[in-house]
């Protein structure tokens, strides 16, 4: 009879667990970071909660009665209805579905996505209780399961990853939760087995960007467990801003910060320091282009910078050494060192900032 790997011994996670005591100690004081706030356009830093709308910040007004916005008022008023009906109903919708109920009329799926987002923002109510649910692109594996909206029970596999849900009920949890910035990474741990080699774990990817239902399930799984999150991205200005989108959020999300932000993220890898402390051959590195450039300027003059001077210390020898590299880049080391040597040698003695 063959039995599956029970992970790690107890003693691997010792720093694991010292830092989620840290972070629950953190919790009761009623914040997880360093104090700081700072203020930018409509939406303010808060180290509690991330970047989240002022009360009192510039509104858009869009009339009736003028020829430039007549069209955008009859469109709110449209989706409003169609919004009406689904609460009426007690049925849900995609974006995608309202898009698609008159293409013709709305022209792209933008203008519905901005709709949507500007009516939550007005009535301030999160986007689901619109009954208006995200397409989920991302992908959950590892030792979770749950139960969807319509009783169905799910369990993660440690082998294979299931689609992110737009809704759960009961969960259980892991020891942790790595968050993995490319499908192809993702898939390559799962492929090495490190969620049973790391057993109790949870691995998510958003695939880029993340979507609306995993940026949801990442603040749930903290939520309910308050477990450690760690993110595994690109040392890139584009993997950053990744990562500061699930700990800090957006711009455009900032009116619905508190279902969706964790502060007590931590990035784990790769870190721009690891570059030259691992020997990674100049070859295998990328030159930071301009736009590069430009978003890691804009990044090191956020608010929340302030609050992280670790962070900063990193993003200063990216912007330094003019390059920057991809998770791949460990793959000179050794095919497999990204999970048999870099991640648990990171998680075992704590080489998170």
């Amino acid at each position: 009879m063959a039995f599956a790997p029970m992970g790690p011994e107890a003693s691997f996670f010792q720093v694991l667990d010292q830092h989620r005591a840290s972070l629950l100690a953190a919790l009761k004081r009623g914040g997880g970071e360093p104090a700081g706030r700072g203020t930018h356009l409509a939406s303010r830093f808060e180290d509690s909660v991330g970047l989240h709308m002022v009360s009192h910040c510039t509104t858009r007004k869009i009339k009736s009665d003028s020829l430039k916005s007549v069209k955008n008022f009859a469109l709110i008023l449209k989706i409003l209805s169609m919004i009406y009906k689904l609460v009426q109903s007690n049925t849900y919708a995609t974006k995608r579905d309202l898009y698609y109920t008159d293409s013709q009329l709305f022209g792209n799926q933008t203008v519905v996505d901005s709709i949507i987002n500007d009516i939550s923002c007005m009535l301030k109510v999160p986007r689901r209780c619109l009954h208006i649910l995200s397409t989920s692109k991302g992908l959950i594996a590892g030792n979770l399961g749950y139960i969807e909206e319509d009783g169905t029970k799910v369990n993660c596999s440690c082998a294979t990853a299931v689609a992110v849900p737009s809704n759960i009920q009961g969960i259980r949890n892991g020891k942790f939760l790595l968050i993995v910035e490319k499908d192809a990474t993702f898939q390559r741990l799962l492929d090495d087995n490190f969620c049973n080699k790391m057993s109790p774990c949870i691995m998510v990817t958003g695939k880029g960007v993340p979507d609306l239902n995993t940026r949801l399930l990442v603040k749930k799984l903290w939520d309910t467990f308050h477990i450690p999150i760690f993110t595994l991205v690109d040392a890139d200005p584009h993997g950053i801003e990744i990562m500061c989108i699930y700990k800090y959020g957006s711009m455009s999300m900032s009116f619905e910060a508190h279902n969706l932000t964790v502060p007590a993220i931590r990035w784990l890898g790769l870190l721009p320091s690891d570059i030259k402390r691992l020997n990674i051959p100049k070859d295998t590195l990328i030159p930071l282009t301009k736009r590069d450039q430009m978003k890691l300027d804009s990044i090191l003059k956020r608010p929340y910078v302030t609050c992280q001077p670790f962070w900063r210390k990193e993003m200063e020898i990216m912007a330094d050494s003019k390059m920057k590299a991809e998770i791949q880049a460990l793959t000179f080391l050794s095919s497999d060192y990204l999970s048999r040597v870099y991640l648990p040698n990171k998680l075992k003695f704590g080489g998170w900032i």
